[in-house]
């Protein structure tokens, strides 16, 4: 008997060896074959020259102070030809006096004004398409209240981009930098997402954009019957659309340091767990390749330290687990620093160890979280 159970033993100890290097292949396979992608990729340096007529859209509801501080440097933008539209979206703060004194200094301002009904509540996607009729030109450019861009050529860096035959242009918005450990974790699963998306479009298979920067033709999105596969979810404006709709022909991505849009995260813990529960609710409704690949990311990244765990507590290759690990952790920093430096996240190169196990851990909580609970509200 006593045989029997150390054969059994030393089984179960194969066997979780043997998950543990596949999951470091999968693992491989992401660093390797797309995040390489993005740490070689290089935005042009120049400003090119493009004259295409460009529509801001923002939509806001209860932004007055945002409007007030991050408005004008999107209306002062150093570029020919551009309107900005806000959709004033039911706010009941003072959103419409702001709009109105800006409106008196920026002429290329226009404002649509949607007023609470008792038997229709609105959302956002309604107000952005009510934006999107509104707007005068084919070019539409999205971001939202509470961001302000990184320099006045971010439409011209945007814009420039349709002049490539594209309809979609994935941007990048980083989080301004603050003292304390909820700010650092943000950050970095901010760019661990821009990271998978802006990769993935680099290998020809785009999958999701962030509403704060993100551009696409108003043929495409007409032709698509805007939101209405998805609008009964509250979330996806931004990801669904572009999952749905981006093609390897289609679409194409902007990094260069002016063209980012930055905003402030969230500084506690309950209205940063609000946010995610939101984003993350949507996953569900990608395309069924995109949620296999986001899948196999997510759970061989816990599961290999899970399993990296149990191989040191049971003593089991121990010294080759500990390699896997240290491969990995190098192939990371090697490639991992090119791509934070370009996306403004230089200083959390030296958090990756420790943020890449808490960023597993959350995916996996988030996502099972976000299959079983629905979000109702969008402000």
């Amino acid at each position: 008997m006593p045989d029997y159970f150390n054969c059994l033993e030393t089984y179960i100890h194969a066997v979780l060896f043997i998950l543990f290097q596949l999951c470091f292949i999968v693992q491989l396979y992401y660093l390797v074959s797309n995040h390489t992608r993005l740490a070689g990729y290089k935005p042009a340096e120049e400003l090119p020259p493009v004259l295409i007529p460009i529509s801001v859209i923002i939509s806001a509801r209860n932004e007055a102070q945002n409007l007030q501080e991050n408005l004008p440097f999107i209306l002062q933008q150093n570029y020919p030809d551009f309107e900005v539209v806000v959709i004033n979206d039911c706010s009941y703060d003072s959103s419409d006096t702001v709009l109105e004194d800006l409106q008196r200094q920026y002429p290329l301002l226009k404002v649509v004004t949607i007023t609470e009904h008792q038997r229709f509540k609105t959302g956002k996607k309604f107000a952005l398409t009510l934006g999107i009729k509104a707007a005068k030109n084919e070019y539409l450019l999205f971001t939202d209240a509470d961001c302000k861009p990184a320099s006045e050529n971010w439409i011209g860096r945007m814009a420039a981009n349709f002049g490539t035959n594209a309809q979609i242009i994935l941007g990048y918005s980083p989080y301004y930098k603050t003292r304390n450990f909820l700010n650092r974790f943000t950050r970095y699963e901010t760019l661990k997402t821009a990271v998978n998306y802006l990769s993935g479009a680099l290998s020809g298979d785009p999958y999701m954009g962030i509403g704060r920067n993100l551009a696409y033709t108003k043929t495409l999105f007409f032709s698509a019957k805007g939101f209405a596969s998805h609008m009964h979810v509250i979330s996806g404006d931004d990801d669904l659309f572009v999952n749905q709709h981006a093609t390897r022909d289609n679409t194409t991505i902007e990094i260069h340091p002016d063209a980012f849009m930055f905003t402030s995260a969230k500084t506690t813990i309950s209205s940063w767990y609000r946010q995610k529960k939101r984003h993350m609710g949507v996953g569900k409704l990608y395309k069924n390749r995109h949620r296999r690949m986001l899948s196999f990311d997510a759970m061989s990244g816990f599961l290999f330290y899970i399993l990296l765990v149990l191989c040191l507590v049971f003593k089991y290759e121990p010294l080759l687990a500990l390699g896997l690990f240290a491969l990995r952790l190098i192939l990371q920093l090697s490639i991992y620093s090119r791509i934070f430096k370009k996306l403004d996240g230089r200083d959390l190169i030296w958090y990756l160890p420790f943020f890449d196990i808490i960023y597993y851990m959350y995916l996996n909580v988030f996502g099972t979280i976000g299959t079983f609970i629905k979000t109702t509200q969008w402000k």
